[in-house]
């Protein structure tokens, strides 16, 4: 029998470890949490400092009995579980079941899961954390107490189904906000000029930007100054005034937090929050490459630091100067700063050995994990490397009372870049512009069509643009981001339209309500302040019941305020013409979580419901009936045929009542970046691309 027995939190952990240590170790998996506040009632003494009343989580009573019986049997019982707040409260519930003594050397962590990172682990334990504990516990509280007092009020007063978090609300205030400000946009139209010169050859000629006239920047409103402008380019002689020659150096972007990675994956890969996590917790947890045991490929994935360990940055350097040669490696290792509060013990996401190339574990594998994996080493790979430098040739050119710049860069070592997105650095080399004396006389080779522009919006949040706002702004931590996310698409806060993050209907109905009760809740700067607190408490600079106090005690007199003042709102009864399949009852409107439905009145004794579809206005160009809006169940928005399954029109872009010229077909809009729109035919041989007035010649691709 094992003498030693080491609790993780997962089962493909407890098998990669068991492995690393041997027959005198027993590893068990806790499965996540074993206890928690109650589900059926508060369980939160706010009278007596707060004190949290916590249960066993139904399902958990056998495998609690299993960890229990094997307690009884051990000598030394290691807690092993994730090195942050959760995994620490997480070994500090298992120690009160189990009967470990907290300040006893129980308590276990490790960044990577490799032999030798486990082994030295386990020489050196430690008690468990309660500063971390006490965080853990505290932004929980904080969690119950706003789930619990305000999520049955939104219930009374508004209507069923709706709930609020504490920081989930935080982050639709700051996607509602978004819309706003793009709702209130009004573009406004300007032009740009451009012309073609060459010093003598061919084969130098260059295109420059008009920037300035009479010595004050260009503006350009409409179209007859644009032609204003492009008949006065014909008519001058142009003449270089000055030109600068500078090298630029590019030094490489830092490795991985769990914020940059999420975004990076959703950029490079198009992966979800969601998916770049439970990638990358398979990555970490173990993988068998081949026949041998099973090893963990990155290091912990729930980091806010940018630091690497010394060993690994010698490890880096070697296999650069390896590979690439001496001149890509930096004289000195570069170091990046950490945001604030970041946890310096704790390091970026790296791959456990860089000498495991991505060529190499590929064949062991899947497709998507070998991609987040090739992104994360070679992030950390060119961390390492040698800036990259570019000459950038800079020319000032007089041309009558007009002034134009012509700029290019020519890349002359490629360093860092040698790993980066080929696309990216290929294109600069094309960017050249010859470097010329002062006063060489240019020829005009053409003055270049004006192009109409507008200006545009702030752009839709995508999830990466969200998370890097949630971390800019403080709000959550990192590691919660991919469930913030997740829990507000669930409640149908928000919608994914292709890429674009959306407030809908109840998203906004419930942020206008808190924004108006309960201001404290979703102001972002009071909710980055909790975290600041929760990251002192973590650090023994503040206490536990003092800082719920602090956000209890407002929180508290809003509810109070709010029960008084916000109206039962009477539900509203929307008949429909459409009939009951089973009773025959005109169906009625009703909403839920994920929006609105259809549903018989006859409700408990007829449960008939159907999905309800948003009329657009427009008649389906091949059956006659109403198209209306529908989702993906990704929720994108597409336009299809009421009529389905009998008529299986769709369109992606949404068809307006208008029939193109050419050839027949309906018209649809696509709205590009910022709100652009086109319209344009929905037959994709038809070459009908005339925009319409009041609308972008284009639309930008997202």
């Amino acid at each position: 029998m094992a003498n030693n027995l080491v609790i993780v939190e997962s089962p493909t952990k407890s098998k990669t470890i068991s492995k690393f240590l041997g027959k005198n170790y027993t590893v068990k998996a806790s499965m996540g949490h074993l206890r928690d506040l109650p589900k059926s009632q508060f369980g939160v003494d706010v009278e007596h400092d707060f004190e949290p009343k916590y249960i066993n989580i139904r399902g958990k009573g056998d495998l609690i009995k299993e960890l229990k019986g094997l307690a009884k049997k051990a000598k030394k019982i290691y807690l092993a579980t994730d090195p942050d707040r959760e995994g620490e409260a997480i070994s500090w519930h298992l120690g009160y079941l189990l009967g470990v003594d907290p300040q006893s050397n129980c308590r276990v962590s490790f960044h990577e899961i490799t032999p030798n990172a486990v082994k030295d682990a386990m020489k050196h334990p430690q008690p468990i954390d309660m500063d971390k504990v006490d965080a853990q516990q505290t932004r929980r509280i904080m969690d119950r107490i706003v789930g619990y007092k305000l999520s049955p009020l939104l219930w009374r007063k508004i209507a069923k189904g709706l709930s609020a978090g504490r920081v989930q609300s935080v982050a639709v205030k700051i996607i509602c906000d978004r819309q706003k400000e793009i709702d209130a946009f009004e573009p406004q139209e300007y032009w740009t000029s451009s012309v073609t010169l060459t010093p003598g050859k061919a084969s130098e000629k260059f295109t420059a930007d008009v920037i300035k006239k009479g010595g004050k920047k260009l503006e350009i409103h409409n179209e007859d100054e644009a032609k204003a402008v492009t008949a006065d380019l014909g008519k001058v002689s142009y003449a270089v005034r000055e030109c600068s020659v500078k090298d630029r150096v590019r030094r490489p972007a830092a490795p991985f937090t769990t914020s940059s990675l999420q975004q990076e994956a959703v950029k490079r890969l198009n992966f979800t929050t969601k998916k770049t996590m439970m990638l990358a917790q398979q990555l970490y947890e173990g993988i068998a490459l081949g026949r041998k045991s099973p090893v963990g490929l990155i290091t912990y994935m729930r980091t806010d630091s940018v630091h690497l360990a010394d060993v690994a940055v010698k490890e880096i350097r070697d296999f650069v100067g390896a590979t690439y040669g001496d001149s890509y490696v930096p004289k000195r290792p570069n170091v990046f700063s950490s945001r604030k509060n970041a946890q310096e013990a704790h390091e970026a996401i790296r791959p456990t050995s860089v000498t495991r190339t991505p060529d190499e574990v590929a064949p062991f594998l899947e497709r998507d994990q070998l991609r987040l994996y090739r992104l994360i080493w070679e992030r950390t790979v060119a961390c390492q490397m040698a800036s990259a430098i570019s000459e950038v040739t800079t020319l000032t050119i007089d041309g009558g009372d007009y002034e134009l710049r012509a700029a290019g860069s020519v890349i002359k070592f490629d360093g860092f870049l040698k790993l980066a997105d080929k696309k990216e650095w290929e294109a600069e080399k094309s960017k050249k512009v010859p470097p010329l004396e002062k006063g060489t006389a240019l020829k005009l080779l053409s003055v270049d069509k004006a192009v109409q522009h507008f200006t545009e919006p702030p752009p839709y949040f995508t999830e990466a643009t969200l998370v890097k706002e949630l971390e800019e702004k403080g709000i959550g931590r990192p590691s919660t981001y991919a469930t913030i996310i997740q829990t507000i698409l669930y409640r149908g806060y928000v919608v994914k339209d292709g890429k674009k993050v959306v407030p809908t209907e109840l998203g906004r109905t419930t942020i206008d309500l808190l924004t108006q009760y309960f201001p404290d809740l979703i102001d972002v700067p009071f909710s980055a302040h909790m975290e600041s607190e929760l990251d002192a408490i973590s650090e023994h600079k503040a206490e536990k019941e003092k800082v719920l106090k602090e956000f209890y005690e407002p929180f508290s007199r809003e509810l109070e305020i709010a029960d008084k003042e916000i109206p039962v709102k009477p539900p509203e009864v929307i008949v429909t013409d459409e009939k009951c399949e089973k009773c025959g009852r005109n169906l009625v409107v009703k909403t839920g979580r994920h929006g609105k439905f259809l549903a018989c009145p006859g409700f408990p004794e007829c449960r008939f419901t159907k999905p309800y579809y948003e009329k657009i206005g427009v008649k389906c160009p091949q059956c006659g009936h109403d198209l209306v809006v529908k989702k993906t169940k990704t929720g994108r928005t597409f336009y299809g045929c009421s009529n389905y399954p009998e008529c299986t029109f769709t369109s992606w872009d949404r068809p307006v009542n208008e029939t193109c010229p050419l050839c027949g077909h309906i018209m649809v809009e696509s709205v590009g970046r910022g709100g652009s729109k086109t319209l344009h035919c929905s037959n994709p041989d038809c070459k009908n691309g005339v925009p319409r007035k009041g609308y972008r010649k284009t639309a930008k691709k997202e």
